[in-house]
């Protein structure tokens, strides 16, 4: 095709299609479908108008066909050029196999998504954890207790200093109702383990050997940082290398079970698809008799 006549008629395509998008391009329906050919292979307006969105404005329509069309003709032609070049029959046999491998994961996929975490006990993940503790190791200390940011002004600062080591329920009431009224940061966490990094970067210190000698000895630290006191107190420390918490844990452990699930879901699938198919016929070992893998 002339390249000048070839743009033309492209461009008076893209302009019928344009107008038919717009509801008034009913001679565009008297006309052949097809926009071009390449070989034995034809691209029409139904296809073109199936890529381009609906809210698409009519100038920014006609730029989008044209590269469509121009996207859709350049990839028949690299098609037929390489097509010459490469073994077609190994194309066919690769592309077979890349078909039944994807049209496997995604049943795979789909029957993997129906477990969740409740396919896994609570028994079987502590059973786990127990005798796979050497497994999960942690790689930076934890600990437990009360963190607090207060105005160094604060009314009941000194309450505060006398109420946030202790332990005593009633004292942690207190403590609670006077950090509610001043407090800037208030964390408890004397029940649940905390990565000491994400409490050491809300205090203005640098934790070296001195100050962590200082928290291992008394269990508590006092931090006065332009106009704000930041008090710390550990009841409990686990250094790096130590077994991981099991609460810490536990989300690790359901992965792994979870997938170990899947492995096994997948395996009986695979089976039961096997077995079903040979039971109805479908596969047929002629002569012999078919074996369960």
């Amino acid at each position: 095709m002339n390249k000048k006549i070839f743009k033309l008629s492209l461009a008076a395509t893209v302009l019928l299609f344009c107008a038919a998008c717009n509801g008034s391009g009913e001679a565009v329906k008297n006309k052949s479908d097809v926009i071009v050919t390449v070989g034995n292979k034809s691209f029409t307006t139904n296809e073109l108008r199936m890529q381009i969105p609906g809210n698409t404005s009519p100038e920014d329509s006609a730029a989008l066909a044209k590269a469509i069309v121009r996207r859709w003709v350049e990839k028949q032609l690299i098609e037929q050029v390489a097509s010459g070049q490469v073994d077609m029959e190994e194309i066919e046999r690769l592309t077979s196999e890349y078909r039944s491998e994807l049209i496997m994961s995604q049943y795979r996929r789909a029957m993997a998504r129906q477990l969740d975490d409740s396919a896994v006990s609570d028994d079987s993940i502590l059973d786990y954890y127990n005798s796979h503790a050497d497994e999960y190791k942690l790689h930076q200390p934890m600990i437990k207790g009360v963190y607090l940011k207060v105005p160094d002004d604060a009314p009941n600062l000194n309450v505060l200093r006398k109420l946030y080591r202790s332990e005593k329920e009633s004292d942690v009431d207190k403590m609670e109702k006077a950090a509610l009224s001043s407090a800037i940061h208030y964390n408890y966490f004397r029940d649940t383990w905390v990565p000491f990094e994400q409490v050491e970067n809300r205090i203005p210190v640098v934790f070296d050997a001195k100050v962590r000698e200082t928290l291992r000895n008394r269990k508590s630290l006092e931090v006065h940082h332009e106009g704000f006191v930041y008090l710390l107190s550990i009841s409990e420390y686990l250094p790096s290398g130590s077994a991981m918490p099991y609460e810490t844990a536990r989300p690790l452990i359901i992965d792994r079970l979870l997938a170990r699930e899947r492995r096994a879901m997948d395996t009986r699938l695979r089976n039961d698809l096997y077995n079903s198919a040979v039971a109805k016929g479908i596969v047929v070992y002629p002569g012999e008799t078919a074996v369960t893998p």
